[in-house]
Order: structure tokens, then sequence, then C-alpha cells
């Protein structure tokens, strides 16, 4: 077992001391999620979890909060900037919060570095505590943002999640490698909230494995990218319970025409029951992502914990 397979097996007893922090109130107001990489598609997942709750919000790339926010929410100044970063030292995330504070924005960081440059230009800290032997690929410290993220609405969590994410987890590990066999093309399909979670299992399999792959909203598939689909695509379809019908006819597409489909929480040539269909199923899926793009690394003999081109904190002069 590599290390950065062992991270994503030893992640859980952090997942429950995180259930036990003591976390902020959040004002009312209009939520703003800045991060990088990552933590960009968490924001993405979060800001479609506050929504659906009745909390107005966005994701933002931390760059573009900086040069350009008024695209994203015009002369709004009733907003709270939450930021996240696994290291507290992201350049561009750091920025952004600081440039919140001094336009008087309120602003919450969420990491996994206590007294890093970001808790120092922020009104709220929430750090949880990741594995220490995490490499440059984000695994354990995701799901934990992930996580308190998700706490911040108070979506109902508990040690019964962590036992069904540990389950979908092990039961990618034992069917992963013969559905990545053979595959060069690998594409990854969710929506709403977890159409920020499916970015991240592409960027995840991309970073680990040095392979090409892409998100998208599954019906969205269809209009055009699906004519890249042969026998070599291998199709990640992460199922909203409230519109499995029509995305179980995406996944007999793709299989018509070559592709194998690995369906969480619904059909698919290795098929996942999910028992969670609330906000919480992101969560739930994210371990088995990360396995996924560690299994195709592992195929192509990479270390992922050196990725090409790849540092632990991207920080910029």
């Amino acid at each position: 077992m590599s290390v950065t397979e062992r991270v994503i097996f030893e992640q859980f007893p952090f997942w429950r001391s995180a259930l036990k922090l003591n976390l902020p109130r959040l004002p009312n107001k209009t939520f703003v999620f800045v991060g990088c990489g990552t933590s960009y598609y968490l924001a993405q997942t979060l800001a479609a979890a506050f929504n659906l709750v009745g909390r107005d919000a966005v994701a933002v790339p931390g760059s573009e909060w900086i040069a350009r926010r008024q695209a994203y929410v015009g002369a709004r100044t009733d907003l709270c900037v939450v930021g996240l970063s696994r290291s507290g030292d992201s350049t561009e995330t750091v920025q952004a919060l600081a440039e919140s504070g001094r336009a008087g924005f309120a602003t919450v960081a969420i990491t996994c570095a206590p007294g890093s440059a970001i808790t120092q230009v922020t009104d709220n800290v929430i750090a949880a505590e990741t594995h220490a032997e995490e490499g440059v690929v984000m695994t354990a410290s995701a799901s934990l943002m992930l996580l308190l993220g998700l706490r911040l609405i108070d979506v109902p969590l508990s040690g019964a999640h962590v036992e069904e994410a540990e389950r979908l987890l092990a039961t990618m590990k034992a069917n992963g490698v013969q559905a990545v066999a053979g595959r060069r093309h690998f594409v990854y399909l969710g929506g709403g909230p977890l159409y920020g979670l499916a970015a991240e299992g592409a960027l995840k399999l991309m970073e680990m494995s040095l392979s090409f792959s892409q998100a998208f909203h599954p019906l969205e598939y269809r209009h055009g990218p699906i004519s890249l689909v042969d026998d070599a695509t291998l199709v990640a379809l992460l199922y909203n319970e409230a519109t499995r019908a029509e995305e179980e006819r995406v996944a007999a597409d793709v299989r018509k025409k070559g592709a194998y489909v690995i369906g969480f929480g619904g059909a698919g040539d290795l098929s996942l029951p999910v028992s969670e269909t609330g906000l919480a199923r992101a969560l739930v899926l994210l371990p088995a992502l990360q396995l996924l793009g560690e299994q195709v690394a592992v195929g192509k003999r990479i270390d992922t914990t050196a990725p090409r081109h790849l540092t632990k904190v991207v920080t910029l002069a």
C-alpha cells in the first residue's frame, strides 16, 4: 500500500474529531467561498449546498475574487467571504481574505493549519487536524474542509456517515483496479452539489496519474463531449437521487458507446450503493474518488507523493 493510499484509508479518525469541533455562528449574509485548486472545487460544492438550504452563496477562485469580484457579486456588500486553504498559506486565498476584510466584509477561514497566514487576516478560524503524512495531493484535508463547511449549515453528520464512506472506500479498493484497467479517457459527471465533487475527482485523477480528465453536469455530457467516448473511456457518475432516472439514461448511452461506468448511487458496470441521499452524500463519496485517482496512478507506476510540476503549497512572489 502506497503512502497516499494509506493516508486515504487512515483519514476517518480525523473526521470523527472534526465532528466534535465547536464552530462559529455565521452572519446572515451572502456567502462567497474562495479557494484554489481542490479548495475551489470544494467551494463549489459548499456554495451549492448553502443555496439549497436558503443561504445565498457563490464560489469564486481566489485569484478571480482579487481581480474582479464585481463580476460575481456586483455591488453587493452584505458578504461573508469564506476562504478554504489546507496550508493556510496559498497566496491568492490569503490575499482574497485580507482584501475582503479591508473592504468591510465578514471573513472566515477553513484550514488544516492553525497559526498559518490565513488565520492572521480573518475574523473567524475553523481549523481541523489532518493526517501528518499527507503529501502534495490533497486527500484527508479536502474531506475535512468539506465536512466543516457542511457543518456550518447544520447538515446532519454522524458516525454513520463515516462508516458509509469507509464501506464505499473498501468497495472501490476491491473493484477499482479492474475498472480502470485499459482506460485512458476519464470523465466525471455530477449535478448540483456533486458537480464540484466531480470536478475534484477529475482533478485528483489528473494530479495523481498525469491523465487527462474532465468534469461535466450529467445531461450536458450528451451535448458534444460524448463524441469522445470509446472503449478506453471510464465514466464516474455521481448520482443525485432526485434525478437518478435521467442520469441512468446517460449511463446507458455511454455504455453503448464502449465506456465503463462506475455508478456512485446508481446503475453502472460497477454500481456502488449509497444510502445517504442528502447533502452529506458528497462527503461520503469523496474518499472513494480519491482512491480511484490513486489506482490509475498505480497502474501507470506513478508515485503520487511527488506529482510532476506540483508543490504542496502554491505561493506567488
